[in-house]
């Protein structure tokens, strides 16, 4: 007996975005400059083997047929210590959406286009926002945790 596979192939484009501003503020500055309109969704991404949750922005672009979703990549989380001496205090862990990109801070991905050249534009208005680091296109199928970009 002939055994198949199905391999499914990615039908999304991921962009990695360094900066340092606030979720919030980066959604508004997009919007600004792609000409989105991203909001914050109701629920943020959380999974059942983690505390963690990163916040989502959604903008669903009914005319062209694509989804455009602004993911934070970290999550830090403040520790209350109860224990005496010298380990006492409060003390924050962050945790990764992808660990592997753990110098990513956030993600924007893009359903429903395949064409590198619509990638590429949208790079090069983000690198034009004064408060991007840089952002660069990312291959989702070279993530080892690719399965939590899907939702």
């Amino acid at each position: 007996m002939q055994l198949l596979t199905l391999e499914l192939e990615d039908d999304y484009l991921l962009v990695g975005i360094h900066s340092t501003e606030e979720d919030y503020r980066l959604a508004y500055l997009l919007n600004k400059h792609l000409k989105t309109k991203l909001i914050r969704f109701k629920h943020p991404l959380d999974f059942k083997d983690s505390n963690a949750e990163f916040p989502l922005f959604e903008y669903k672009d009914v005319n062209n047929f694509m989804n455009y979703y602004l993911i934070n990549n970290k999550y830090s989380q403040l520790v209350n210590n109860q224990q005496e001496g010298l380990f006492e205090g409060n003390y924050s862990t962050i945790a990764y959406l992808i660990p592997e990109k753990k110098n990513v801070d956030f993600f924007l991905k893009i359903e429903g286009c395949n064409q590198q050249n619509f990638v590429n534009s949208v790079v090069d208005k983000l690198n034009n926002i004064q408060q991007i680091i840089t952002s660069y296109s990312m291959e989702p199928n070279t993530l080892k945790s690719k399965d939590y970009l899907i939702f």
